[in-house]
């Protein structure tokens, strides 16, 4: 009996430390990549109102590490410990099958943003924290996934504190509501993705760079109109600092940070689910937030907190949920194989 169980519990743990690893990956650079983004869009010392050509060239820079890597990998395979797959953007049966992925992809990083710029690095996280809701609905419609009683009751709390959050950030002078719009709208898109990004992998051969090659390769051209039909090249080309070595070099760092992010949140997906990756982002904004509020000297009211607790409380009771409905589904699934 012992060594029937033995393999399958090894098998589990082994997962749940790869999981481990991905998701504090994630954690680290996400936080620092949101940072890194607040003080781009309007910052003290950038002070660039072009939020959406600062990501088109986030896009840029990813894309050219995505080839330089994939030339390196075949040029000096000794010298380069990872292997970038070969990638042909411009193939009919490529854009057919990765398009509407790169599309969400647009939309989310684009409306996500969007909701920094204009509100606090704070209120970022109640802001976006309906990820979980939207994943819940859009999983039923698409996946046909169902959810017990106890998951809607996890829902119910969650969206209770957004309410919540949103009725306290009103009072206070840092309050958007353009930038929450643009929260719940980047929540709607981040869920989009996710389910998308698990039914466009196996195209890709399960290739993370791949996709976050191709997405960002698209983004490029996805981008364009949304710059013009926003003004933002007026802005742009107006800009004092434009020519200036030291804002390209804060420019690229914000690529290269973009292009990290993009990498781990899909290797995150790749390695949990669609649901796991949005409780670990609303998980993640937790940790966030405080740090927020002691970075940039924020004073909050008792009950702007206690809604970041019940965001926080739901999200994590959800997690717990589900970690129980997959450890019941594994023992199930262990016990057929058996008989």
């Amino acid at each position: 009996m012992y060594t029937l169980l033995e393999g399958p519990k090894e098998s589990l743990v082994k997962k749940y430390v790869r999981i481990f690893f991905v998701v504090a990956a994630y954690w680290i650079i996400s936080i620092t990549t949101v940072f890194v983004n607040k003080e781009l869009f309007n910052g003290q010392h950038v002070k660039l109102n072009a939020t959406l050509f600062v990501t088109w060239f986030q896009c840029i820079v990813t894309t050219c590490i995505c080839m330089t890597g994939t030339f390196l990998s075949r040029r000096f395979p000794k010298l380069v410990p990872l292997s970038f797959p070969e990638a042909y953007p411009l193939r009919k049966e490529t854009i057919k099958n990765v398009i509407p992925l790169s599309i969400m992809f647009t939309m989310m990083i684009a409306t996500n943003n969007l909701c920094l710029r204009y509100v606090s690095v704070a209120f970022y996280y109640v802001g976006r924290s309906l990820t979980t809701i939207f994943n819940v609905i859009l999983s039923y419609i698409f996946l046909k996934e169902k959810q017990s009683f106890k998951s809607i009751i996890c829902c119910a709390v969650i969206i209770s504190g957004f309410y919540l959050g949103v009725d306290q950030e009103s009072l206070t002078d840092t309050f958007s509501l353009i930038g929450t719009i643009f929260g719940i709208i980047g929540s709607f898109a981040l869920s989009m993705y996710s389910i998308y990004t698990k039914k466009t992998l196996p195209f890709v051969n399960g290739e993370v760079w791949l996709l976050s090659y191709y997405n960002n390769f698209y983004s490029i051209f996805l981008f364009l109109p949304l710059i013009v039909i926003s003004g933002e090249v007026h802005e742009v080309l107006n800009y004092e600092h434009i020519g200036k070595l030291w804002f390209w070099m804060a420019m690229t760092i914000g690529g290269v940070c973009g292009f990290l992010i993009g990498y781990v949140t899909t290797l995150q997906i790749k390695v949990t689910s669609p649901l796991t990756h949005n409780i670990s982002g609303t998980a993640k904004a937790c940790a966030q937030t405080i740090l927020a509020t002691s970075w940039f000297n924020e004073i909050k009211s008792f009950l702007w907190w206690f809604s970041n607790i019940v965001v926080l409380l739901g999200s994590f009771a959800y997690a717990r949920v589900k970690q129980v409905e997959m450890a019941q589904r594994h023992r199930d699934a262990h016990n057929s194989q058996k008989l």
